[in-house]
């Protein structure tokens, strides 16, 4: 049984996967462990076939015995194994006991783990700590983990990299940075997100043969945005569709000295299917806009409560935020949209910062898009907070703004009340770029004004986001994506999914890899 690449759980939610396994289906806890034992150690012969010294590291519980599983089969197969165990094994119980006895049973023996050196291995396997970490690693595991890190030599880490949290994806303290990762019964959340990336290395899975029974009815805790959701997510147009059936979409936003931001917004809503995009900003950009980008239409607007009505009167949806500026001219903007009421707001950047500042001066959003840092703002709390648990700052966004939530950063989050979580898996750096959030924000509005919902239009533009930055950064192995370049990516993996160029780009492919 695979697990199901579509569903992310907390650490609470897989011991229970596991307790149903061993208790309605009558797996012995220790062939689950064995099966863990041999998936790992399977992937070890797999990924660095040339391996033949390895250094176990051992806690003190059930990953510990998967670990000593691994130990004993690797000894079977010919290989010199060095075994680090922490505290007495023959404290170990449960399954773990049972796995201490095998290996001993097999001739192994364990030192203490400051005895092992790692830099004398080919390949290190971490099974120190598992899921349930919920302190700063301390103590022997402490220095354990720092061994580890300091040599070259690649680690497997079984299940989670010792010392990142499964629920958050934070480093309690230090965590193992592994080269690759094999994740049991189903994944954890906090592998994909925050410092998650950073210390996996690549993420593998095994579902341990579990029947398929055991996930039936299950919730996940968050789901995954793939391809195959975002391909059943994006309109279709009838064939003799006209632009006032893709929508209207109003950029406001470019106080001076940000001219190119609200271009970035209104190029990428309109690569992404909106019929009709009008930018309107400071009136010494609008030339230059209108000469560069004839699509749009170009309005400079100086007395925002003058002028801005009539084009929000028109509008179907309203990107506030690109280049907005913080001050006099961008806060007399958001306040005018308040006023106007319209149907459909996405709040970034500055909208946000004002909205956070101020917030009797905004509007009522249908999607806001904060990278950490304003969701601190928004949150009142730092952006080391924010990070520690994204989990928790989308929950608090949420309740905060009223509306679908975009948390940007590493392993984004998508959140609506009443709907499930949804996380685009991995760390994309080449969308550390400035504009890059404004391309996004475009994205989204473009979706929404085709009548996407909220959530569906935010968890469809933020995979279109980052697989058009991979396409056009040629896989990650190219020159640096610019933002301007992702509206045009985006356009033509949008193109492949609704069937008008193929079955898909060369580039695109289902998360997570499985073996």
């Amino acid at each position: 049984m695979r697990i199901q690449s579509d569903r992310l759980y907390t650490a609470e939610r897989v011991r229970e996967l596991d307790r149903r396994a061993i208790e309605d289906h009558g797996i012995r806890g220790y062939d689950l462990m064995r099966r863990a034992g041999r998936a790992a150690f399977r992937l070890l012969r797999l990924r660095w076939p040339s391996a033949r010294r390895i250094a176990v590291y051992c806690g003190g519980g059930n990953n510990g015995g998967d670990g000593l599983v691994v130990a004993r089969l690797a000894r079977e197969a010919g290989f010199t194994v060095e075994a680090g165990l922490a505290g007495d094994p023959e404290r170990l119980q449960g399954a773990a006991g049972e796995a201490w006895r095998a290996w001993v049973d097999a001739g192994g023996t364990a030192a203490p783990l400051d005895v092992v050196d790692p830099a004398r291995a080919d390949v290190i396997v971490d099974a120190l700590l598992g899921t349930g970490l919920d302190r700063p690693v301390r103590g022997a595991i402490a220095d354990a983990i720092e061994a580890i890190n300091g040599v070259a030599t690649p680690a497997l880490a079984l299940d989670i990299p010792s010392g990142l949290q499964a629920d958050t994806g934070a480093v309690m303290g230090l965590a193992v940075k592994a080269d690759a990762t094999i994740t049991l019964i189903g994944h954890k959340r906090g592998l994909f997100t925050a410092a998650g990336p950073d210390c996996t290395g690549a993420v593998f899975s095994d579902g341990l043969e579990v029947p398929a029974a055991v996930y039936a009815d299950d919730d996940p805790a968050v789901e995954v945005i793939n391809r195959s959701a975002v391909a059943r997510a994006l309109p279709r147009h009838r064939p003799g569709a006209h632009k006032g059936d893709r929508g209207r979409v109003l950029v406001v936003g470019g106080d001076h000295g940000y001219a190119g931001a609200p271009r970035l917004a209104a190029e990428a809503a309109l690569r992404a299917g909106a019929g009709l995009i009008t930018v309107a900003t400071r009136a010494a950009h609008a030339p230059a806009l209108a000469a560069a980008r004839p699509e749009l239409m170009a309005r400079g607007i100086e007395e925002p409560a003058s002028e801005l009505p009539a084009l929000l009167a028109v509008s179907d949806m309203v990107v506030a935020g690109p280049g907005l500026g913080s001050g006099e001219w961008g806060r007399a903007v958001l306040d005018t949209i308040r006023q106007a009421g319209p149907g459909r707001v996405l709040l970034d950047a500055d909208a946000l910062n004002l909205m956070a500042a101020e917030p009797a001066l905004a509007p009522t959003p249908t999607v806001v898009t904060p990278h950490p840092g304003e969701a601190g703002r928004l949150l009142g709390i730092e952006t080391g907070a924010v990070q520690a648990d994204r989990f928790a700052a989308l929950d608090g966004l949420i309740d905060r703004c009223g509306c679908t939530v975009v948390l940007k950063g590493v392993g984004t989050l998508v959140g609506t009340a009443g709907q499930c979580t949804a996380l685009l898996p991995g760390a994309r750096p080449e969308l550390g770029v400035g504009g890059t959030g404004d391309v996004l924000s475009g994205l989204i509005a473009g979706l929404l004004s085709q009548g996407l919902t909220g959530h569906d239009a935010a968890c469809a533009g933020v995979w279109l986001h980052a697989t058009a930055a991979n396409a056009a950064s040629g896989g990650g192995h190219g020159r640096p994506s610019l933002p301007s370049e992702l509206g045009a990516a985006a356009a033509t993996v949008v193109q492949g999914l609704t069937g008008r160029a193929g079955q898909g780009a060369p580039w695109d492919r289902e998360w997570p890899i499985e073996r």
